[in-house]
């Protein structure tokens, strides 16, 4: 057992060390040059697509962008309360989340218009209702395999991150036009970028009340993440043809997920233990994205096109236009 393990261990480390050195030197232009980590990590990653190919470190690539980001997800459930959705107040839960049920609903109406099947609709629909790159990221696990997947994968991410960082700069000016108080422009803010690192410094380029109720807000959206995949995963069962291995039905980071979610919520969770726990699912996920960028061809993610940038651009202006009528109609 012991032997097999390390045996294992061996294989992985090659694939698994490089998905950690690009996740560093990400997170490096990240905290120097203030570039987006996770989208860093992916372009970083793409050059290196001959690594998923390679005999030595295959095994490893693969490990991190699927197992690696898994654990990611997982952890997150160290960062949400039942205290923290309460605090919020009843009409603003229901304008997020009927958000991110509407964005994810209105992606999969439109994507016929923009020569995309539903499995995509559905991959970019998450993203931009959720959290971004994470969410991609795990609704991308659960999805059947198909031809293109990490491709689709990976232009996701990319192009959920470009738009998050561009909504961090140009919301809080949208905001100051529309003349929002602080509370409804944390929750838009909150409620409509895409990435959390972006909403935070979208909202603390404020006010450090707006930072706090943006980021309360966004978390809120990262716990329907939960269970967003797990109803796909039903819906995925169901559709499944007879024979065919089915999707578990309720993924086992899912139940992780929701599991240290309730821990936290009572308490049980001593704080550096939650702490610790955050930073190695940021650092997780940061590596399993830089692993789907080794896995993402640049020729092959080009045959995406334009009208898949357009149909991920009009999701993001859905949510944003939802959530600021929400917020006019019940705030």
């Amino acid at each position: 057992m012991i032997e097999t393990l390390k045996a294992r261990a061996q294989e992985l480390f090659p694939g698994f060390a490089i998905a950690g050195l690009v996740a560093i030197a990400a997170q490096f232009l990240n905290e120097h040059y203030g570039a987006p980590a996770m989208l860093m990590a992916i372009l970083l990653g793409m050059p290196l697509n001959f690594l998923a190919e390679e005999k030595r470190t295959a095994e490893g690539v693969a490990f991190s962008a699927k197992t690696l980001l898994r654990i990611g997800v997982a952890l997150l459930g160290v960062r949400i309360s039942v205290e923290m959705v309460q605090s919020l107040g009843l009409p603003m839960l229901i304008v997020i989340v009927s958000g991110v049920g509407a964005t994810i609903g209105f992606s999969l109406l439109i994507g016929r218009l923009f020569g995309r099947d539903r499995l995509f609709s559905f991959l970019s629909g998450g993203a931009v209702a959720i959290c971004g790159a994470s969410a991609a990221m795990a609704i991308g696990s659960i999805l059947p395999k198909r031809e293109h997947a990490e491709r689709d994968l990976a232009f996701t991410v990319i192009t959920v991150t470009v738009l998050s960082t561009l909504a961090m700069i140009f919301y809080p000016i949208l905001t100051s036009y529309l003349k929002l108080n602080m509370d409804q422009t944390g929750v838009f803010l909150g409620g409509t970028i895409h990435d959390v690192a972006q909403v935070v410094g979208a909202g603390f380029s404020i006010s450090e009340e707006t930072g706090d109720l943006s980021t309360l807000v966004k978390l809120i959206r990262v716990t329907l993440l939960a269970p967003v995949v797990f109803i796909a995963a039903l819906i995925l069962r169901s559709s499944v043809e007879p024979g065919t291995k089915r999707p578990p039905l309720i993924p086992g980071f899912v139940i992780a997920f929701l599991v240290l979610a309730t821990l936290n919520s009572f308490g049980l969770i001593p704080t550096f233990v939650s702490e610790f726990a955050s930073q190695v699912a940021s650092w997780a996920l940061l590596a399993a994205i830089a692993a789907v960028g080794m896995k993402t061809s640049i020729p092959k993610l080009l045959e995406v096109g334009g009208p898949a940038i357009w149909m991920v651009v009009t999701q993001t202006a859905f949510l944003a236009v939802f959530v600021l009528a929400g917020i006019w109609l019940l705030g």
